[in-house]
């Protein structure tokens, strides 16, 4: 099998490269500098909104898990070039080259001005799109290229709203957002053989988790991870976080307080 991966050289990607590697599998990995391949990989240059580029990173390719674009906030021209125009390129040539499944690292910021649900209660996996940044407007419409392409051409697409994913919680506000490297491989692997379309929170099975597991679970993720093992050494040096915060209050965070345009 062969899984073609963009944006490999960013931090997901590099966190997911040894999880996923398998027996009898390929890593195709893409990004626009160079990588440096290791055993069950291969690696190339390519541009997202590069068509022939694209067309030549799909050949032979059974599955797709699509991490490249900007993956922060940049002025309104570059986001759509990058995000929307790329992940359609990307999209389009794995129709082209008959790919069935594909799954997109969307992000939390396609609902970043949603609230926190009272207690006791998640925030659904298909929440209403609320972005809180271009970059969040561009997640929000590739989770309708992605529909459209499930709709129209009957591609298995998943776009997993991304939480924080880094080794282990760096905050308070993570106790709740955070997925671990080894559950985010976990969703990749149940989202490579989910057939359909679905949108899924990329969150741990956190004590103080308020998004959604539901849609997770029904295509096979089961969590091990909770950042509650990292809750005392972060609230000892920033204490209990207060949820009436924005920071703690709305799934995109102090992304909701700031204005839009700038590189942060």
């Amino acid at each position: 099998m062969r899984i073609l991966m963009t944006g490999a050289a960013g931090k997901v990607g590099t966190l997911l490269r040894p999880r996923l590697a398998r027996e009898g599998r390929t890593l195709r990995l893409s990004d626009l500098v160079p990588l440096d391949p290791g055993p069950g990989e291969e690696a190339m240059v390519a541009d997202l909104t590069d068509e022939p580029a694209m067309a030549e990173a799909m050949k032979g390719v059974d599955a797709v898990i699509h991490l490249g674009g900007q993956s922060r906030e940049h002025p309104w021209a570059d986001i759509v070039q990058a995000n929307v125009n790329g992940t359609q390129v990307l999209l389009e040539a794995a129709r082209q080259e008959g790919v069935r499944q594909v799954v997109m690292m969307g992000s939390h910021h396609a609902a970043g001005f949603h609230t926190r649900p009272p207690a006791g209660a998640d925030l659904p996996d298909y929440a209403f799109p609320r972005p809180d940044t271009f970059y969040g407007v561009s997640k929000v419409v590739m989770e309708a290229l992605g529909s459209l392409y499930h709709d129209r051409f009957g591609m298995n697409v998943t776009v997993i709203r991304l939480g924080t994913c880094n080794e282990a919680s760096a905050d308070t506000r993570g106790l709740a957002t955070w997925i671990s490297p080894d559950d985010c491989a976990r969703l990749l692997e149940a989202a490579l053989t989910a057939p359909g379309y679905h949108v899924v929170w990329g969150v741990s099975d956190n004590t103080r988790r308020w998004w959604s597991l539901e849609e997770g679970r029904a295509i096979g993720y089961v969590s091990e991870d909770d950042s509650e093992a990292h809750a005392a050494r972060l609230i000892a040096g920033q204490g209990e976080p207060d949820l009436s915060e924005p920071l703690h209050d709305r799934a995109g965070g102090v992304f909701t307080l700031q204005e839009l345009g700038g590189s942060w």
